[in-house]
């Protein structure tokens, strides 16, 4: 038996109406490492530095102001949440039950104790056509559900269930921790917003 605690997902899926894409990271990093109470807080993960690049050719479009204009160390909750709502994107994780076997924010060291009922989740997106993975972990749970084909990075294979038929995207992770530089990254975010008509 293990002694190290189980962490649950601390944040609900976030579900806008009409969503269209899903997008799936693996858990959040701990909570010391967030810089706001939403998706992707983690101030080193580049995730909302891309989508500014994408959307609005600015790379911290997405990083919060202080009362003087100054911009800070943190991201703007409720303009990523506002935003990701208005292109109909939904956020949440591969595993909603973990242990975390190093202190860090890697996938490497998580140990999935009990995955998202993907199903179950995608039944609540009736409007979803598409499923985005951002990390290898994500990946292997998404496939692992549904008995598809893992795509390669950039591109999507096809998977079905509930009678609809979905788009898996496999992006590369938005970590610093995996080596390609930001632009590069944002180009495949890019091309998938894109294809999905976000663009």
């Amino acid at each position: 038996m293990t002694d190290i605690p189980i962490e649950r997902h601390p944040l609900e899926p976030f579900l806008p109406d009409g969503a269209r894409i899903l997008m799936l990271g693996s858990f959040p990093p701990a909570r010391k490492r967030w810089s706001m109470d939403f998706f992707y807080p983690n101030w080193i993960n580049d995730m909302w530095r891309i989508w500014g690049l994408i959307f609005f050719d600015d790379r911290e479009h997405f990083v919060a102001e202080d009362g003087e204009g100054n911009r800070t160390r943190r991201f703007d909750k409720d303009k990523c949440a506002g935003f990701a709502a208005e292109r109909g994107i939904a956020m949440y994780d591969t595993a909603c039950e973990v242990r975390r076997l190093k202190d860090n924010a890697s996938d490497k060291f998580l140990e999935i104790v009990k995955a998202t009922d993907l199903k179950a989740l995608l039944e609540r997106i009736p409007d979803c056509r598409a499923v985005v993975t951002t990390g290898q972990k994500a990946t292997d749970v998404l496939t692992g559900t549904f008995g598809h084909e893992e795509p390669k990075v950039g591109q999507f294979t096809e998977f079905e269930t509930g009678g609809r038929r979905f788009r898996h995207w496999r992006m590369p992770s938005s970590s610093r921790a995996y080596p390609m530089a930001l632009e590069k990254k944002a180009g495949f975010y890019k091309e998938m917003f894109t294809y999905e008509n976000q663009i």
